[in-house]
């Protein structure tokens, strides 16, 4: 790549005409862009198709040009498909250095592409797009997320899980409802992501800098040929928004908490002192030192490159909150966060919808975990109170049963009728139908319950959900 001096005829060809010396070489490559707004080149040479269509249908353009501009537009596609195009510092951005190539093959014709037009109204155009298909495919991935976590949920709807608050046991539940609780984590945000894809669904092209053109152009065309809802409705917001780029990164960053929390969970519950799970080999690592180390590295790396995605939402917020109207250079700042988010965000929902599916709950230690820490003593307070005693009172009573099995090592479901009876008179021989974990689970037979039934039934709702 050359340093830019030799190729400044390149640069006054396209915007010179008004300088009197050519731009410095550093300032050449502290200003260009190419180097990573190249990730917007498929997108771009589709905008110029629309734009060019457009032109030929107002008159603008002759048919002949339109084709030869089409058929240059295929070769630079090859060319940068191959890896073949020959990016130039001097021409700045992937808009220019593009139109730059089209020139050369198609001569004069090419200069013509950019009639009514800015490159402010293109890269806005180029991001929307490049963006809308980036949440398409993070719709997908999580689609098949979810999917392989409402199975998991459906196969484990009996198996018992201790419940926590505080990480401390708190009440039996089962392993598919806690995993449904994910699910429902991962629906709020795929409607998070698909309302930010419908208000980025309007077309900038036409708005050129920004005061819009005085070439007759048809803008309602060129949105519907890019598939786009309409066009944008202002031009000095067309230009200068970038909301839909930190709307994204909002909604990124919340979807990427989401899975480290479930990342914290994994990593806890595939731990020797939990040993709730096991997660397949293949998505672990070992210790160079350590030959007995199974180390959960996927959820762990997952967990750590939520601060990433973080940083970029707030350097986002950062780059516009004090930007007046309309376009500034500061906005060719956007890109390397937004893009770097996204393909974050993509690789670990990749990881995730590989990994959770194939994880193996062990029934057995969970249930052990589950029958220490008293979880089915606030079951013993609800029987109390079906029996005539006040809440607060149930709680009294129970709390005295719970420090006699501390003292005494025991659980509540182990102790005799008389010793529990000694607690409170109203208790009876059907106590321990409630204080088993089978019977706690199975009392919450209510909307959003962890009962089995309810857990079955909404694994089923939640699978007819997903065919959206």
């Amino acid at each position: 790549m050359s340093d830019g001096s030799d190729n400044q005829s390149s640069t006054s060809d396209l915007w010179g005409g008004r300088f009197n010396e050519p731009t410095d070489a550093f300032v050449q490559r502290f200003t260009a862009s190419h180097t990573f707004d190249r990730a917007l080149a498929s997108h771009d040479i589709r905008g110029s198709r629309a734009h060019a269509a457009m032109l030929t249908a107002v008159g603008v353009l002759s048919e002949d040009e339109c084709e030869s501009i089409n058929r240059g537009l295929d070769i630079i596609a090859k060319e940068i498909e191959s890896s073949q195009f020959d990016w130039q510092v001097a021409r700045e951005d992937v808009h220019m250095n593009i139109e730059a190539r089209l020139t050369e093959l198609i001569g004069d014709a090419g200069k013509k592409l950019h009639t009514g037009r800015s490159r402010n109204d293109q890269v806005a155009t180029d991001i929307r797009l490049y963006l809308r298909d980036a949440i398409d495919r993070i719709l997908g991935e999580l689609t098949r997320l979810q999917s392989g976590i409402i199975d998991l949920a459906a196969e484990n709807s009996d198996t018992i899980m201790p419940g926590f608050t505080h990480l401390q046991v708190a009440q039996p539940v089962v392993f598919g409802h806690h995993l449904l609780a994910w699910n429902e984590m991962l629906e709020r945000d795929f409607g998070r992501l698909s309302d930010c894809r419908q208000r980025l669904n309007e077309c900038p092209l036409g708005a050129a800098a920004l005061a819009g053109t005085t070439f007759p152009i048809d803008r309602e065309m060129t949105a519907a040929t890019l598939g786009f809802s309409a066009p944008t409705r202002n031009s000095l917001d067309s230009v200068s928004d970038r909301d839909f780029a930190i709307e994204f990164s909002a909604a990124a960053a919340l979807l990427m908490t989401h899975l480290s929390r479930m990342s914290e969970e994994l990593v806890i519950w595939s731990s020797a002192q939990f040993d709730f799970i096991d997660i397949p080999d293949r998505f672990c690592t070992g210790s160079s030192i350590m030959p007995q180390k199974k180390n959960p590295d996927v959820p762990e790396l997952v967990r750590g490159k939520t601060g990433r995605v973080n940083g970029h939402l707030v350097a986002l917020l950062t780059l516009m909150k004090s930007q007046p109207l309309a376009y500034n250079k500061d906005n060719q700042e956007d890109k390397e966060p937004l893009f770097d988010c996204v393909g974050t965000t993509l690789d670990c929902l990749r990881a995730f919808a590989d990994m959770v599916p194939a994880i193996t709950p062990k029934a057995e230690s969970m249930r052990r975990a589950a029958l220490v820490g008293f979880a089915t003593a606030t079951d013993l307070a609800d029987y109390l109170v079906r029996k005539g005693l006040a809440f607060r009172d149930a709680h009294e009573v129970v709390g005295k049963a719970v420090a006699h099995c501390v003292n005494a090592n025991s659980t509540l479901e182990a102790l005799p009728l008389e010793t529990l009876r000694g607690f409170h008179s109203v208790i009876a021989e059907d106590v321990f139908e409630i204080l088993t974990l089978e019977g706690s689970v199975a009392a919450r037979d209510h909307l959003g319950g962890t009962a089995p039934a309810q857990v079955r039934s909404a694994a089923v709702a939640a699978k007819q959900r997903l065919q959206r």
